[in-house]
């Protein structure tokens, strides 16, 4: 199937793949005709930039300019950690992926499969989150099927899931203070105890540099009310610890109130749920409260989002 997927990336077609985060869907970060494919199938706006997934810092550096900061958090690769560094001139890069800017979003993924995508490849893939622009990310090969019956996507079937169930963290790093434009498994505690710095927060009114910045975004079909303390009529719950939206088909996160499982089971038991609802004539999913701390800013920033 790899070798298949290969043959489409060479080809400018789009693959959908799996990383340890979530399901991308990729293309030749060098094909500009092969990238903007990306943005038409998921109906991505076009000032949205795309991350470029690599499988080594040699080959990130050929086409970032790395500092001081970005080398010390280079530690962290492979892993769910995107850096959004200067753009090499000599980068031969497509101009949609970077959306116009001068910097790109850049990193290594971890999982197997799309290591051995790119590496096979022979170039660097251009991969947003698998989705329909806006909804929820995919966390299997059935989201992304579901998602995509009318485009042409060649989808790999990997039998290794997606391990963290949330998209990469976000570190601009090409101004003078390092600033998280969006939260993931790797926090900003973890950044500044690598970099001996601390580090902003991008906020509501930050420009666009890298995916996860637009603020509606990550919504399943079904509305969502957060911070739920009980259920209202036509709604299903979706617990976390010891919380009790208990009704016919509601989940919970994480029974013992561990953030890193409630992280990864997010996505896929809103996809869960999603169908659930619409399938039962059911109005609103019923979320319980997050702690917002440590990996929680991460669940909290999704769910935020979702509710625009």
């Amino acid at each position: 199937m790899i070798a298949e997927a290969v043959k489409l990336i060479q080809a400018g077609e789009l693959v959908a793949f799996p990383t340890e985060t979530v399901y991308g869907l990729g293309a030749n970060a060098f094909n500009e005709e092969a990238c903007l494919k990306i943005y038409q199938a998921k109906g991505r706006p076009s000032n949205n930039p795309l991350i470029v997934h690599v499988a080594s810092l040699e080959q990130a550096e050929e086409l970032a300019i790395f500092n001081k900061e970005a080398y010390l958090l280079s530690k962290l690769w492979p892993g769910p950690l995107t850096m959004v560094l200067p753009r090499r001139n000599s980068s031969r890069l497509a101009e949609c992926v970077t959306a116009g800017l001068s910097t790109v979003a850049i990193r290594v993924p971890a999982h197997r499969v799309a290591r051995d995508l790119i590496i096979q490849s022979g170039v660097p893939i251009a991969a947003p989150s698998a989705n329909k622009s806006g909804y929820l990310s995919p966390t299997s090969h059935r989201h992304v099927k579901a998602g995509f019956k009318s485009e042409s996507v060649f989808v790999i079937d990997s039998e290794t899931t997606t391990k963290y169930g949330l998209e990469s963290t976000i570190i601009d790093l090409s101004t003078s203070v390092p600033t998280i434009l969006r939260f993931g498994f790797i926090t900003p505690q973890i950044i500044e105890q690598i970099i001996d710095r601390q580090v902003e927060i991008a906020t509501k009114s930050s420009a666009i540099k890298a995916p996860g910045m637009m603020y509606t975004h990550y919504a399943p079909k079904t509305p969502i009310r957060i911070n739920a303390i009980s259920l209202e009529e036509g709604e299903i719950g979706l617990n976390f610890g010891g919380s009790k939206l208990n009704s016919k088909g509601s989940l919970n996160l994480s029974p013992t109130g561990d953030l890193a499982i409630a992280a990864a089971n997010l996505f896929s038991y809103l996809h869960t749920l999603d169908d659930y609802a619409r399938v039962n004539s059911l109005q609103r999913i019923a979320i319980a409260p997050i702690p917002n701390e440590s990996i929680g800013l991460a669940i909290n920033d999704r769910l935020i989002r979702a509710t625009f």
